[in-house]
């Protein structure tokens, strides 16, 4: 993967690497080809090339760790979200005034309930011995038609199409119990606070 430490070695054989010409945080972002005037990328280095340079452009702060995650604004409606140095983005649909050209943060919401039921789903049967393969999740949800702006209700539905009758039960018991879902029964208490703070230099030169 393309890093500010790593370069990238692509499968035509050549080398790609996304750094800064002055220590993290500073200076323009250099995307260096190697001897190479240009290279050929497959569409999985590309997204992977994407997002060094959203990660270095977007000048995250510093910290880094489990239970902290950061989104930088990019342009408009466009923002990238850093969780453990991974960088995901987000957008709004056209119709909002978006450029469409990502998730919404309220479909990642949503894909977090998918996905840890999926992953605990997944765990349940590879410790019975059960192949995971054509397993899925899906999550339907509905917004609610009164103030404030929020989901409703979400059904979330498991295929396991391998799974057997008899453990039908405690498959649905293990996936109700994922972490996203138990965080929903039982809401964290969230504090919201505003706080002023001088921008880097790169995000102004």
């Amino acid at each position: 993967m393309a890093t500010s430490a790593q370069p990238m070695t692509t499968a035509a054989g050549g080398s790609v690497l996304v750094t800064r010409a002055h220590p993290v945080g500073t200076g323009p972002v250099l995307l260096d080809l190697g001897a190479a005037g240009r290279v050929a990328l497959t569409c999985a280095e590309a997204r992977q090339v994407a997002a060094a340079l959203i990660r270095e452009a977007a000048v995250p702060g510093d910290r880094d760790g489990a239970g902290y995650t950061e989104a930088v604004h990019l342009r408009d409606d466009q923002y990238a979200v850093f969780v453990r140095g991974h960088v995901l983005t987000v957008d709004q649909p056209v119709a909002d005034g978006g450029a469409d050209t990502a998730p919404t943060p309220l479909e990642l919401f949503t894909a977090s309930l998918a996905g840890c039921v999926a992953h605990y789903a997944g765990r349940h049967l590879a410790r019975h011995g059960i192949d995971r393969e054509g397993l899925r999740v899906t999550v339907d949800h509905r917004m609610a038609a009164d103030r404030p702006a929020r989901i409703a209700s979400m059904e979330v539905s498991v295929v396991a199409p391998r799974l057997p009758a008899e453990r039908a039960a405690g498959l649905l018991a293990v996936a109700s119990h994922c972490t996203v879902h138990n965080t929903l029964t039982h809401p964290p208490e969230v504090t919201i606070v505003v706080k002023e703070e001088e921008p880097c230099a790169s995000r102004t030169s």
